[in-house]
């Protein structure tokens, strides 16, 4: 993995040591208005992003990509994922400090790292699954050129109510 830099940000590769920083990003609890819940301490953090660093599934068939997305040169604000697969298809995920929202950065953090999936990574196909009542991150990925389907056509996962899924295909020069 590498360092990824844009005009305001720089997407750190993801390890262990980022877990107290990345803690106090995480404890926001508007982050979780939607689904989910903080980490419930540090050192669980921690442990977590230490099995993170294998940057493989445990049967080797996914690339796990994390980065933490840091203002340029001051705190970390949050942090973009990707699981790669086999099929040239991408899942991403991300989440951003609320003191952070509406601000153009998690737009930013996500276009690199699209760029990166598609130039260095061949990724042709993007998912992403997000809560419907969640606008702020579906008016994100509209912006990203997502649209949006009631299922993933190629897995048809099974969506827990309220979710919605949405795909971009990457072509040449994303």
């Amino acid at each position: 993995m590498r360092t990824i830099q844009t005009t305001r940000l720089t997407l750190e590769p993801q390890t262990a040591k980022h877990a107290d920083e990345m803690f106090v990003v995480l404890s926001d609890a508007a982050i979780y208005a939607y689904e989910n819940a903080p980490p419930p301490s540090v050192e669980w953090l921690r442990a977590r992003f230490a099995r993170l660093e294998s940057r493989r599934s445990g049967d080797g068939t996914e690339l796990w990509l994390n980065w933490v997305v840091r203002v340029r040169s001051s705190q970390l604000i949050g942090y973009m994922q990707a699981t790669v697969l086999s099929t040239q298809r991408a899942l991403i995920a991300y989440e951003f400090a609320s003191s952070h929202w509406g601000r153009g950065l998690a737009r930013e953090a996500a276009e690199a790292t699209i760029e990166e999936l598609s130039e260095h990574y061949r990724v042709t196909c993007l998912t992403a699954v997000a809560k419907g009542a969640n606008l702020r991150s579906l008016r994100l990925l509209e912006r990203l050129g997502f649209t949006f389907e009631s299922h993933d056509p190629h897995t048809d996962p099974r969506l827990e109510p309220g979710e919605v899924f949405a795909c971009r295909k990457l072509g040449q020069g994303t």
